[in-house]
């Protein structure tokens, strides 16, 4: 048994450490704060135990003695547990009070570090914490003590004499105060500040100032928590390292409504370009029970999918069997992404067609001699390819390894797509149930993403015209199709502002 008390980074997914995704992905119980990287308990097992103990200021929150007690009984039992905290557990975590507790009771506990926001928030912002020429220190002080405290347990006075940067967590309700204080103790008003909201996210905000004025900019800004404060001549760099803001997709907010399987490497790529991301998975891929085929006596195998390859593998592997199986047949594959995971297994597709649709693939077979055929596929894919083989005289088996279902989405997650810039659509099912779930919600204000002509058919029967199409008809393409329409609204909104 272990506790273990695990940075989770100051919110960008990507600077999760990896030593937390292993422990994340094999923990029995993770007991997780509020601000944790989106999607972070999505590398859970399918059977951990999800616990929320976050705390919210001015709002709902557990207290520190229930999560101690939390600790206690899941350590006590055997468990390897993950209590997972946003930035690192031992600065301004309580991860020193829940490693003493743990140590009182006997329960094994090891800390994972994690990015803490005093440094991460700042470098996304394009403000270096230390600089050579500025500044050779820098002191991290907390802006929201322990309110049972009589005063305060830092001395300002000193802090407004320290010869470095001064970076503040957790102070933006106090920041009037802190200034105050800083100010009576002799740090000039001219010194160069920043407040950083949601720091390492895609929607972080950044304001600047100066000592004297940094609280009512925050103020007139409607700066809130979570944000940290910065004070010292480095803040002043940040117009001239400001990098955030550059990318192809900064500030527009994208809706990804595949399986959530797939999801997050979609969203993963869109938010390394600046996308604000919203996870609304309408479907998910149900695996159908089933023996695996015998492939003796094919000459032609078409995988149409990643997840028919995944889930024609699982069926050989329960079987006993690996990728042996599929020697002496071709192996056609419907695009890059159904190849890319046939590669997973040790396999390079025979056939990839030009158009990774199944039109794409009955041209690209066009010359291929079939005799006899197994199509391995989705249960209500089309019937386009098996028809136009058996056209040609061949024997063709079609076997259904899954079924798309529709995934529920909670009216909030609805009203927040509805909300979006961009929607993409990856299949006709994420298409049906998607708008079956929204009904009326999508605002036509919202620019809808097609993958390929099929997906846009989808929508076209549901009377929704898709704004743009991927030329590609795969996830490159999308993205590709998707940058090149933001980049397009913002010169023609710079246009309209210039006329």
């Amino acid at each position: 048994m272990t506790v273990y008390l695990v940075g989770a980074g100051p919110g960008d997914p990507g600077l999760m450490t990896a030593r937390a995704l292993e422990l994340i992905s094999t923990a029995d119980v993770i007991i997780f704060d509020r601000l944790i990287p989106e999607g972070a308990v999505s590398h859970a097992r399918p059977d951990a135990e999800l616990v929320y103990a976050g705390k919210q200021g001015g709002g709902p929150s557990v207290s520190q003695e229930k999560i101690a007690a939390l600790l206690l009984e899941h350590g006590r039992a055997g468990r390897t547990v993950v209590r997972l905290k946003g930035g690192d557990p031992f600065v301004f975590g309580r991860g020193g009070e829940e490693a003493q507790a743990l140590r009182r009771a006997g329960v094994p506990f090891e800390v994972v570090p994690g990015i803490t926001a005093g440094v991460a928030a700042p470098a996304y912002a394009g403000i270096p914490v230390t600089h050579r020429d500025t500044a050779s220190a820098v002191a991290f002080v907390t802006g929201h003590e322990d309110p049972d405290k009589s005063e305060s347990a830092l001395d300002w006075a000193a802090l407004a004499r320290f010869p470095g940067t001064l970076v503040v967590y957790m102070g933006v309700r106090q920041l009037p105060a802190i200034v105050e204080r800083l100010l009576a103790g002799g740090r000039p008003g001219s010194e160069p500040a920043a407040v950083i909201e949601r720091g390492t996210l895609a929607d972080q905000r950044v304001v600047t100032g100066t000592l004297e004025t940094i609280a009512d900019v925050a103020h007139r800004h409607g700066i809130a928590a979570p944000a940290v404060s910065l004070f010292g001549p480095v803040a002043a760099l940040e117009p001239e390292l400001a990098w955030l803001g550059t990318r192809p997709l900064a500030g527009v907010t994208v809706a990804v409504t595949r399986a959530r399987a797939q999801a997050s490497s979609l969203a993963d790529r869109l938010r390394a370009l600046g996308a604000i991301v919203l996870e609304a998975p309408s479907i998910r891929i149900k695996a159908l029970d089933g023996p695996a085929p015998g492939l003796e006596g094919y000459d032609l195998i078409c995988l149409t999918s990643p997840n028919g390859v995944r889930l024609l593998f699982d069926r050989l592997v329960h079987a006993g069997l690996d990728a042996r199986a599929l020697a002496g047949a071709k192996i056609a594959a419907i695009g890059p992404g159904t190849a890319a995971a046939l590669r997973e297994h040790g396999l390079v597709a025979d056939v990839v067609p030009e158009r990774f649709v199944a039109e794409g693939l009955v041209d690209a077979l066009a010359d291929v001699p079939v005799t006899r055929a197994l199509i391995a596929r989705a249960r209500e894919a089309r019937d386009v390819l098996p028809e136009a083989l058996r056209s040609r005289g061949a024997e063709v088996d079609v076997v259904a390894l899954y079924e798309t279902v529709a995934e529920p989405l909670s009216p909030e997650q609805l009203d927040a797509v509805a909300e979006a810039d961009y929607v993409t659509f990856t299949s006709s099912s994420t298409v049906r149930f998607f708008l079956d779930a929204a009904g009326e919600r999508l605002d036509r204000r919202t620019r809808v993403v097609s993958i390929g002509p099929v997906t846009s058919e989808a929508l076209r029967e549901r009377g929704r015209e898709p704004d743009v199409e991927a030329s590609r008809h795969d996830i490159d393409g999308l993205i590709e199709a998707l940058v090149a329409d933001a980049g397009a609204g913002a010169r023609r909104q710079r246009r309209s502002a210039e006329a």
